[in-house]
């Protein structure tokens, strides 16, 4: 693999303004009053549409408060109706990665003439209709940094993927201090998931020197407070640094992107609904290791990140990373979900399908390749 080096052009898009640290929630409700948008609609889960307060929001604000944990295009189209009937000047995500995903949409297409299908792809959405605020309530996806939004095509049971500069958010208000009730095991997988944003960036076929520095520092924050966090889940410490690991995890997506570990993994929430965070960590440690001969310093610098000795060896590898994510509490093997061996061939198809990460990857993966991955994880 050929190193990309620092005449590399790249391009770095980030939400105009960041309001990172904890209480910063109510920083929503006076910015939106500021540019003086007054008619709301906020798009959460039914548990974060039931603490909606925090946002300190005033004037007609309107909570569709039912984002599926994986979002289809049903629950898209139900979100975009809202949206028209209430004819919101601001559209604020508030909760996961699910929640700023069909806000990003809920922004850019009322009114706009345009489906979903006509903008999956690169920059294929006409422009903006609405002020868009993120805030997230987990640690893990980053999306509120981000430019992208995936949902699932029940028909197809496959992601689509949206990727417009339209969608980035022009607030993004990261308060920690909202995922101190996130349980153990939910800040586990999405830890786990922010960790992968930042070692499949890193690793990347178009890893660059501008990215690493992001990358690296989020995987040393995951390491760090990862632990901490699932241990004492109201260490406000510990929520603030795995909260900037998933920003770091979100600035690297952009440019960069995800590679094989995301690829291998959506074939679990698309087919059999595992939580996107939970499939991402399960899958972490059998990819970090198939990679590790094409990439074997950047490979030893992960392990060494989170507190691990150094090695790219794949089998070492293997057991260092898939120990890691044990003591974190993430289940990971296939069969504990309810995964049938009959489906992994179909689950190999659908990954090896998905071109637009596995290119990324800096080893090539064969249907057989993520075929054993699954055999092994099972």
């Amino acid at each position: 693999m050929t190193p990309i080096d620092l005449t590399t052009p790249i391009e770095l898009l980030r939400p105009p303004r960041v309001v990172f640290g904890g209480g910063t929630a109510p920083e929503v409700g006076r910015w939106l009053a500021e540019q003086g948008l007054t008619r709301l609609l906020v798009v959460a889960d039914a548990f974060n549409a039931a603490r909606v307060e925090r946002l300190g929001l005033s004037g007609d604000v309107t909570v569709f408060a039912d984002i599926k944990p994986e979002p289809d295009i049903p629950n898209l189209d139900a979100v975009l109706a809202v949206a028209e009937s209430c004819q919101a000047q601001a559209v604020i995500g508030f909760g996961g990665g699910s929640a700023m995903d069909l806000a990003k949409l809920a922004a850019v297409l009322p009114g706009s003439g345009q489906t979903i299908r006509d903008v999956v792809g690169p920059e294929k959405v006409a422009g903006k209709r609405a002020a868009l605020v993120q805030v997230p309530t987990t640690s893990g996806t980053g999306s509120e940094v981000g430019t992208r939004s995936l949902v699932t095509d029940p028909a197809s049971q496959s992601k689509l993927a949206v990727q417009s500069r339209h969608t980035l958010a022009d607030l993004a208000v990261i308060d920690p201090d909202l995922t101190l009730t996130v349980p153990p095991a939910v800040t586990a997988a999405t830890g786990v998931d922010a960790l992968a944003h930042c070692v499949e960036a890193y690793t990347n076929r178009k890893a660059h020197p501008l990215i690493d520095l992001y990358a690296l520092e989020g995987i040393r924050l995951v390491g760090r407070f990862l632990p901490r966090a699932i241990a004492n889940g109201q260490d406000r410490e510990a929520r603030a640094g795995l909260a900037l690991a998933s920003f770091y995890g979100g600035v690297c997506l952009g440019p960069v992107n995800t590679a094989a570990g995301h690829a291998v993994a959506y074939p679990l929430g698309t087919r059999h609904h595992i939580p996107h965070g939970a499939a991402n960590a399960l899958i972490f440690p059998h990819v970090l290791a198939f990679n590790a001969p094409a990439v074997p310093e950047k490979t030893a610098a992960v392990l060494a990140a989170l507190g691990l000795e150094p090695s790219a060896d794949p089998g070492t590898v293997l057991r260092a990373a898939h120990g890691w994510c044990v003591a974190l509490g993430c289940t990971m093997r296939l069969s504990e979900f309810g995964v049938p061996e009959a489906d992994l061939p179909r689950m190999a198809e659908d990954a090896h399908a998905i071109r637009r990460l596995l290119d990324n990857n800096p080893r090539d993966l064969s249907r057989d390749d993520i075929l054993n991955m699954y055999r092994a994880a099972l």
